[in-house]
């Protein structure tokens, strides 16, 4: 059963950003964002030899660092669509499982707000290949701050 979540004020933040136009880890690594619902987002990366390491046989694997910033950024952006203007989260846990490893191919990212509280969000991510293949999952927990005052974004 999918839980249906209230959008906060940051969701209408979020919808208008313009991608083409954000800066910092999206924009170096190369993440896109294909869609966002209130609790749930998700994001599709092809990886390049940037983000891998050889292997012996002479095939790449992508970092398991990558794979879990990947999913811990789908989390937080599902976490952030439901914040006020006047809360920020930070990530207490986080904790990844690899399945299989990534490969130099489109990969999608879902992360999912599964329970939240006024104060913690509980999470899971999965990324999966382009032929659905669970590659790895992702649970975190992301604890609520209260802003005392707005941040200027550019």
């Amino acid at each position: 059963m999918t839980t249906r979540f209230t959008p906060g004020e940051r969701f209408e933040e979020q919808l208008a950003i313009d991608q083409s136009e954000s800066r910092g880890i999206w924009t170096h690594l190369g993440w896109n964002r294909v869609e966002l619902e209130p609790g749930r987002s998700v994001f599709e990366w092809t990886p390049t030899t940037d983000h891998a390491f050889p292997t012996i046989e002479g095939g790449w694997i992508v970092h398991g660092g990558m794979v879990t910033a990947l999913l811990d950024s789908a989390m937080g952006a599902a976490t952030w669509s439901l914040l006020n203007n006047d809360e920020v989260f930070l990530t207490a846990d986080l904790r990844t499982e690899f399945y299989r490893p990534t490969p130099l191919a489109l990969v999608r990212g879902t992360g999912l707000v599964v329970h939240k509280t006024r104060k913690i969000t509980f999470c899971q991510a999965e990324l999966h290949d382009a032929n659905g293949a669970l590659l790895a999952s992702c649970r975190g927990t992301n604890v609520t701050l209260e802003m005392r005052e707005p941040t200027a974004r550019e």
